[in-house]
């Protein structure tokens, strides 16, 4: 790992964009870069050798060195990772209390496959580099530093302020659920794995700044087409592989009707402006007519937009027979959905089981680590305390709500009736986003305004 205190870090903090001038907080800024650094080089993956417990250790271990009390930070074991929950005690115990989330496992990454190890981290050309640089230990490590830069200020908040990490967010989200059912007495959650703020791609400089209020629910199911099978060489006009291909084509062909929420208006109308010309026009049309036929076929022929006008399903795996010489007894698919607020998963079941039109064919719920919730309301103190934390930082740049078309532990509290959000302060180029993919990195220029938003936002919701 290389060392990045002093004057490097310093240096790696101002360059590689035109983001801002020298952060206002450089020795938190250090901190949560350096403590980013070490919870990279952990492995906390999924399987036998999770090193989610170490990670958690490191947090607790930060925090109860920067002022936290060893009995308010708790680390429970769950299989084979572990969850964290630390309480900062606030002045007023009958006030509910603000809760910042976060998860400290990341996506399995192969070093063969990067450029350079992805648990080896590194800063270079400007970027932190390695699994967890952008989903999402960096920001968990804003998070922590922003607390304890806060209680070195001597700040005290009038609710208690709870900081809790799950650790299982990228596989089961078994953890998350967990946690969401221990704090849902919370007053709200600022979900540190949410939006963030775009960079324009060739000047560096900040264009806006979206969070999040809304996710759409994660669903899988099941399809399953059964015969009594036979002999390869006795073709039969019945055959499951065929009868399921055509079902899922059926399905392929069919679109959900495309909607919006207030969230996703917002996002259409604001971020409208940094589009090509016929995408910003079809999302202006889309938020102002939702059944306008010509943006709707402009927006779903985009990968970054299909996903945000609606209800989407595709077909991700497909297994049939059961030897090369024999018609096939069964064939089975799954098709993932991602379904937009305000629909249960038992209904948009029963859409797919219409739109197949093959009463023979067997459809099943299989989701795992899933909820359907309501988007969270836009409360005008949220919205003011977001907008009050960027013009902090970025005074000219616009703030606006979104939509996220993934999922995240927000879900868990968002069933509990607990409004959450998910906002990342870090701002990055959509071209250098890589989370879950190869060569993950994140501009290291972007850590000290966050820290100095942070500490605006924080105050803003716990006093």
């Amino acid at each position: 790992m290389r060392n990045t205190i002093g004057a490097g870090l310093l240096l790696a903090l101002m360059s590689g964009s035109a983001l801002a001038a020298v952060p206002q907080h450089h020795d938190a800024a250090t901190q949560a870069l350096n403590l980013a650094e070490q919870a990279i080089a952990l492995r906390s993956v999924a399987g036998p050798a999770n090193q989610t417990p170490q990670v958690a250790a490191l947090f607790r271990d930060a925090l109860v060195k920067g002022g936290f009390a060893p009995a308010d930070v708790t680390i429970t074991p769950y299989k084979d990772t572990a969850y964290l929950i630390a309480r900062w005690p606030g002045r007023d115990s009958s006030l509910k209390p603000l809760v910042i989330s976060g998860h400290m496992d990341v996506v399995e990454a192969k070093a063969p496959d990067w450029t350079h190890d992805p648990f080896k981290p590194q800063i270079e050309n400007g970027y932190l580099l390695g699994r967890g640089s952008t989903d999402m230990k960096l920001d968990d490590t804003l998070a922590i530093s922003a607390l304890l830069e806060l209680k070195k200020e001597g700040y005290v908040p009038r609710r208690d302020i709870i900081i809790e990490f799950s650790g299982d967010e990228e596989t089961t989200m078994a953890t998350g659920a967990i946690i969401a059912d221990k704090l849902s007495n919370a007053e709200l959650v600022l979900n540190m794995d949410g939006a963030n703020g775009t960079l324009d791609e060739k000047t560096g400089k900040p264009d806006y700044f979206t969070w999040e209020g809304a996710e759409k629910t994660y669903a899988d199911f099941r399809l399953t087409v059964t015969n009594p099978g036979g002999h390869s060489s006795e073709p039969r006009s019945v055959n499951a592989i065929d009868e399921l291909s055509a079902d899922l084509l059926r399905i392929q062909q069919h679109r959900f009707k495309p909607e919006v929420n207030d969230l996703s208006r917002s996002f259409f109308v604001n971020a409208a402006r940094w589009q090509k010309p016929d995408i910003a026009a079809a999302m202006k049309a889309f938020a102002a007519d939702p059944a306008n036929e010509k943006a709707i076929a402009t927006l779903s022929a985009d990968p970054s937009f299909v996903g945000r006008i609606g209800t989407t399903c595709v077909v991700t795996m497909i297994e049939g027979g059961h030897a090369l010489n024999a018609l096939p007894q069964r064939a089975t698919a799954n098709i993932n959905c991602r379904i937009f607020p305000g629909h249960s998963r038992a209904s948009i079941m029963a859409e797919l089981r219409d739109v197949a039109q093959d009463p023979g064919m067997k459809i099943e719920d299989a989701t795992e680590g899933s909820v359907e919730t309501a988007a969270s309301p836009m409360r005008p103190d949220v919205v003011h305390a977001i907008d009050a934390a960027i013009h902090a930082v970025y005074p000219d740049v616009p703030v606006f709500a979104a939509m996220s078309s993934g999922a995240s532990d927000s879900m868990w509290f968002r069933s509990h009736g607990v409004p959450s959000y998910g906002i990342s302060p870090i701002f990055i180029k959509n071209s250098d986003s890589f989370m879950h993919g190869l060569n993950e990195r994140t501009p290291v220029s972007a850590v000290g305004p966050a820290m100095d938003a942070l500490l605006v936002l924080i105050p803003e919701l716990s006093h």
